[in-house]
């Protein structure tokens, strides 16, 4: 297949867009007929703390990190029925992919997105102050209804981070796999390579993973730098793990 043809790019429905019913809005808006991309994946995920924090890492720090991570987590608009904290995560695949769906999206800020593109999914979203202890406005969240990637290099990081190559059909990999050749345990942010009493293994011998997972996996193992952290390895592979 070429090149173009498989570019991808990640979109997660957030819980907003759930809560108020806009699922089949959205998959509407960005249907192969007005995009002209293909589904290459999607899955239904409880988002955990940790994924949620991978995803926003380069939020950390900010005043409305906290509030991002429960926002996506699902803990603000479900706060009563844990059972509804999802978000539906989606591949799309196609010449174009990031470009196409951000278009579609409209831009990040609903205010601007109002503005600027009318009738464009977020258009439809709204912009929450963030209060501190006091009451004060100290800054603002912005409910979008969905997340899209902004490049090509976010679109691989993201869809690595939500996606193991098993939930995606093999012809329809764009990056590459590569069969696991240990059993791999997390357990408190550290990685084992048999089992501790606590551990989960996450990776077991044999299953196929992405080819940049493994590589950081054995570099982590004998204590040298990854490209990447533990965490952002681990989290798709506990995807709706009790």
């Amino acid at each position: 297949m070429a090149k173009k043809e498989l570019e991808q790019t990640l979109v997660l429905i957030k819980p907003d867009a759930l809560k108020n019913s806009l699922t089949g809005y959205v998959l509407s808006q960005l249907s192969e007929f007005h995009s002209g991309l293909r589904f290459a994946g999607l899955k239904v995920v409880h988002v955990s703390n940790m994924l949620a924090d991978e995803h926003y890492f380069e939020h950390r720090g900010k005043v409305f990190f906290p509030s991002l991570l429960e926002y996506i987590m699902g803990n603000l608009h479900y706060p009563n029925d844990p059972e509804k904290h999802r978000v539906i995560a989606i591949v799309y695949q196609g010449p174009d992919a990031v470009k196409k769906i951000r278009s579609i999206a409209g831009p990040t800020n609903p205010h601007v997105a109002r503005d600027e593109k009318p009738g464009c999914i977020r258009a439809l979203g709204t912009v929450v102050p963030i209060k501190d202890a006091e009451g004060k406005v100290v800054g603002e969240r912005m409910d979008n209804l969905i997340h899209a990637s902004a490049t090509d290099s976010e679109a691989e990081r993201e869809i690595k981070l939500w996606f193991k190559p098993n939930d995606i059909p093999p012809l329809m990999h764009a990056n590459k796999t590569e069969t696991s050749d240990a059993y791999y345990y997390f357990k408190e942010s550290r990685l084992y390579t048999t089992h501790e009493p606590g551990s989960v293994c996450f990776l077991p011998l044999g299953d196929v993973a992405w080819k940049s997972d493994m590589e950081a996996l054995r570099l982590i193992a004998k204590g040298l730098p990854a490209p990447c952290s533990l965490e952002t390895v681990v989290a798709k592979y506990l995807i709706n793990e009790k």
